[in-house]
């Protein structure tokens, strides 16, 4: 059997300070210095990606209202798809256009959350304040039991995502 160097030096007790002292415990000397290769190394800050591509169109709030109206909401399915299918182009999040139409059709009461959720997101990657949320859709139900919920719901996220769209430069 061959003694190695390491096994000889004994290793360093921690003192312990007499009770009633207020001196914390120490450790020993070459305990708190690791080698530079497994120092701790600060996480690296999360960063949100740029979006990349193209973006949406601005669609007039009043107008969106007055053609979902006169078609009996066959242009609310066209909004929703649209604007999924511009913000999942735009950021490469998202739930896009078709799953957004089809979800509309078979479960349309879930539309208005999700969609205020995806307008809040483009804000948040973007590192601006998210004006909307997945918490809007409260204005549309169970908002509509006061009528002009769902109303206040489309102006508020409608508006969110078209000052999105300016910011990003459309016209």
């Amino acid at each position: 059997m061959t003694d190695h160097p390491e096994s000889t030096v004994p290793a360093a007790e921690p003192v312990i300070p007499a009770p009633g002292t207020d001196v914390a415990p120490t450790a020993p000397a070459h305990a708190s210095q690791a080698p530079a290769p497994y120092a701790a190394v600060p996480p690296a800050p999360y960063a949100h990606p740029a979006a990349a591509g193209s973006p949406g169109k601005i669609r007039g709030t009043g107008m969106c209202i007055f053609l979902a109206i006169i078609t009996f909401g066959i242009y609310a399915l066209v909004w929703y798809y649209s604007t999924h299918d511009e913000m999942k182009r735009h950021s490469g999040q998202g739930i896009g256009g078709g799953l957004a139409l089809l979800l509309a059709i078979l479960v349309g009461i879930v539309m208005p959350y999700l969609n205020s959720s995806e307008v809040g997101g483009l804000y948040e990657r973007a590192g601006m304040r998210k004006p909307v949320s997945g918490a809007t859709g409260l204005w549309y139900f169970p908002g509509m039991f006061i009528l002009v919920g769902p109303l206040v719901w489309f102006i508020k996220t409608n508006g969110a995502l078209n000052a999105y769209w300016r910011a990003q430069g459309v016209r």
